[in-house]
């Protein structure tokens, strides 16, 4: 019998917007900008696709896409 993956399970959940934003920014390395809400709230009005199902985050479907957003951001308001 296989025991679970804890981590891939921890990536697939889905969760409200402010426990992303724990888990985003848990462990970060420091030279990856850290998200806050009302960055993640602006990302999300600009992929509005990301999100069929409202409100619900995942790391797994968004952690990758929000690093990338936010590198571009950051670096377009400098």
């Amino acid at each position: 019998m296989r025991t679970p993956d804890l981590d891939r399970e921890r990536s697939e959940k889905k969760r409200p917007l402010a426990d992303f934003l724990k888990l985003y920014n848990e462990n970060l390395p420091l030279a990856f900008p850290r998200a806050s809400l009302e960055l993640l709230k602006e990302f999300k009005s600009g992929h509005a696709a990301l999100f069929p199902n409202g409100s619900v985050w995942s790391l797994d479907q968004h952690r990758r896409k929000v690093m990338d957003w936010l590198r571009s951001h950051e670096s377009a308001g400098q």
